[in-house]
């Protein structure tokens, strides 16, 4: 009898270190799955801090970009809402605007509806009105006092169109894009020999068709010659531009795409932001295969210094008449 009462102690003692057993893994459990639980809502909150924050820091930089697309927007006509228009300025050197010259001036024109392009050149010594209306300068080197901005707006009053944005590019930089590129081929209508030793320049190209690299490129666009004076650099102006849009409609073009984006972004200065980029894959969709028409700024060079180009606002307005016809006719005015 006493033997079976032993036993059945300790069948008692043996259920309950079972039960305290059990109790002690649940509540070990419950710590874990708390703890568990806890580090995850710890973790997702930080990154909800995290998120937050990046996501406050993103709408600051949108907001900004917003005023300044509504900056932008206040200062174009809305009659030429159904063109874009791209200032494109070609300067000597690297560095900021003071001292510099803008040997190229160009306003790029894409027909929204058809993606058609035009190119209007400004020659270089193309003469305004200085700022204190008596005497007057050559619009190449107003870009050294007035920086882009100023070109922006002189070139607005010149020919009376709006101007969405601008892309400043140096010698250096242009034959970066080109190798970029893969190079591009261009006719050069004259053999080409020049020598400036003191900027140490050496430009010897024959005539003909030739596949440029960054370097030639450079040398086809700074070659000078008194055959015709800056008449003779727009219309290389024109065959270069030409043959650069076709090199960029070329199927192989996309795989260069990359490399092209990154000298864009390191190199060229523009206010063509990330945000609009959305907008100009619709522009490159929409681009024609037609070549670009190529016009001149209607003028003539002064007599005795065919450095100097005198605009002619009658046939300026004429001419921006026909190429912005969904202007209402208005251009120029």
């Amino acid at each position: 009898m006493t033997e079976q009462k032993s036993t059945t102690k300790n069948n008692i003692r043996a259920k309950r270190r079972k039960r305290l057993l059990r109790a002690i893994l649940s509540f070990f459990k419950w710590v874990l799955i708390i703890a568990v639980v806890a580090a995850v809502g710890w973790a997702s909150w930080h990154e909800i801090l995290r998120g937050a924050a990046v996501y406050r820091e993103y709408k600051t930089q949108y907001d900004a970009y917003k005023e300044r697309r509504e900056a932008r927007k206040s200062a174009i006509d809305e009659k030429f809402e159904a063109y874009m228009n791209v200032l494109v300025l070609g300067t000597d050197k690297k560095g900021d605007f003071d001292g510099r010259h803008a040997d190229t001036v160009l306003l790029l024109s894409l027909d929204n509806a058809t993606g058609k392009v035009r190119i209007i050149s400004i020659p270089r010594g193309t003469v305004l009105v200085a700022p204190d209306g008596v005497t007057w300068e050559r619009i190449g080197e107003r870009y050294s006092a007035v920086g882009v901005s100023g070109m922006t707006a002189s070139v607005r009053e010149l020919l009376g169109v709006s101007v969405d944005y601008y892309v400043v590019v140096d010698a250096q930089t242009v034959g970066n894009l080109i190798d970029a590129l893969g190079g591009i081929d261009v006719y050069v209508e004259m053999r080409m020999d020049y020598d400036d030793p003191e900027i140490g320049l050496s430009i010897h190209m024959p005539q003909g068709f030739q596949h440029m690299n960054g370097d030639s490129a450079q040398k086809y666009l700074r070659f000078r010659s008194g055959e015709l004076g800056d008449v003779g650099r727009v219309q290389r102006q024109h065959r270069f531009m030409k043959a650069l849009y076709e090199r960029i409609l070329h199927v192989e073009t996309l795989s260069r795409l990359p490399a092209l984006a990154k000298v864009i972004q390191e190199q060229v200065d523009t206010n063509v932001e990330v945000w609009d980029s959305a907008n100009f894959a619709e522009v490159l969709q929409r681009l024609s295969r037609e070549e670009p028409e190529t016009i001149m700024l209607p003028g003539r060079p002064y007599a005795g210094d065919e450095s100097i180009w005198l605009p002619d606002r009658e046939q300026i307005k004429h001419k921006l008449q026909q190429l912005f016809p969904k202007a209402d006719g208005n251009a120029g005015k």
